[in-house]
């Protein structure tokens, strides 16, 4: 698995385990689909709950102005932040 197929794959299991949704698997949640409104339907404070995991599974902050809508949209541009973020950072936990 690669480093970016792997920050696909934690990302999912996180939309699921944090978010508690229940009846869905990670590998059913489509990389490009939406994640907020008519894709997974997560709100504000999904959102919210999404960026405190996100910042404790990857070792990384996200600032308040960093939460956008691209950011955001789906798990691939979701798993592109992160993949951006840790090498910037040169963080240990990038792909494990």
């Amino acid at each position: 698995m690669s480093e970016t197929q792997a920050i696909h794959s934690r990302i999912k299991h996180l939309l699921v385990d944090v978010l508690h949704l229940e009846g869905l698997a990670p590998s059913k949640i489509a990389d490009d689909a939406p994640l907020f409104g008519e894709g997974l339907g997560l709100d504000s404070v999904d959102a919210l709950e999404l960026v405190v995991a996100l910042e404790k599974e990857f070792g990384i902050r996200i600032q308040n102005h960093e939460v956008g809508k691209e950011a955001f949209a789906s798990v691939s541009a979701l798993a592109a932040f992160i993949d951006g973020r840790l090498a910037v950072a040169g963080n240990p936990n990038a792909g494990s």
